[in-house]
């Protein structure tokens, strides 16, 4: 074996084979053997190390998802107080902003293939806007409605969370086929009911939500009959709560099949629209039922 081979050697001169050539030998033999001994418990202390987690092989974990959805609802506190409390007199126009911008990167940000943190904030923050100003003046038309829509919300999220881990709902194929054939029905029923609120056909403040079904005048203690937007927002509600499902499915998936950590940008973002649809209708609802005492 030349000497240079050995990087111990490397840069020296040897005037002699015979002269210090043992002593040479010698150590780097030492050498050698101390390398080679320091390799193996450097191996051995490798192997005894527990083995690498999500989040060092940079993998979407649950604690990912939750910080960045509590960092997004966040966002969504900042700007409801915004309209709520800074700046009530431009409520009606921040929430037409954060209304109409908050859609426009909500759609963005659901058929971007990369998730971008960015977009995503500003997209909490916009709908932080549109929410603390529509509770503001329904706050002020029912007095306690905005703690009594924030309960409910943590009341179906919890009871939905409880049951997708107890394993008793899952987002079947067939339960996905009901959804989106419901969620397409409603979204059609939403927009009709609002070009008839825009065109003055209906005169209560929900369109046809406000209106009450034909022969249920005086059951339940409702006057004009059961309201029809009683019935459309529980059934809202249930499809917001099975949306909760779907989303606890693809972050479970997404964490089990390794996905890059990124997407729990993705996974906070769904959470995040899903939670602020949910507390919207679950406001509504509220005031629909006030409005009919």
């Amino acid at each position: 074996m030349a000497l240079g081979g050995n990087p111990v050697f490397n840069g020296k001169t040897f005037r002699s084979a015979t002269r210090g050539g043992n002593q040479a030998a010698g150590v780097g033999t030492t050498m050698y053997a101390g390398q080679t001994m320091a390799n193996q418990q450097q191996l051995e202390h490798m192997y005894n190390q527990p083995s690498a987690g999500p989040a060092q092989t940079g993998r979407m974990t649950f604690d990912d998802v939750i910080v960045k959805t509590l960092l997004c609802i966040g966002v969504v506190l900042v700007g409801a107080a915004i309209p709520a409390f800074v700046l009530p007199g431009l409520a009606l126009p921040l929430m037409v902003i954060g209304a109409l911008g908050g859609f426009v990167l909500g759609l963005v940000n659901a058929f971007k293939r990369e998730p971008s943190p960015a977009l995503i904030l500003a997209y909490a923050g916009l709908e932080g806007l549109f929410v603390g100003g529509l509770t503001m003046f329904l706050e002020a038309m029912y007095p306690g409605i905005a703690g009594q829509a924030v309960l409910g919300t943590l009341v179906v999220f919890g009871v939905t969370l409880a049951l997708f881990k107890s394993g008793k709902v899952r987002a079947t194929p067939k339960a996905m086929k009901f959804f989106m054939i419901a969620i397409i029905s409603y979204a059609a029923f939403s927009l009709v009911n609002l070009g008839l609120m825009l065109f003055g056909v209906t005169e209560g403040a929900f369109g046809l939500r406000s209106s009450g079904i034909p022969g249920t005048e005086g059951m339940f203690g409702f006057e004009q009959g059961i309201p029809f937007g009683l019935v459309i927002g529980l059934f809202a509600i249930c499809l917001a709560a099975f949306s909760l499902i779907i989303d606890f499915t693809s972050i479970s998936e997404g964490v089990r099949n390794g996905a890059p950590q990124k997407y729990s940008w993705t996974a906070a973002f769904g959470l995040t629209v899903t939670l602020i649809w949910l507390y919207v209708e679950i406001l509504r609802l509220l005031a629909i039922l006030r409005g009919s005492d």
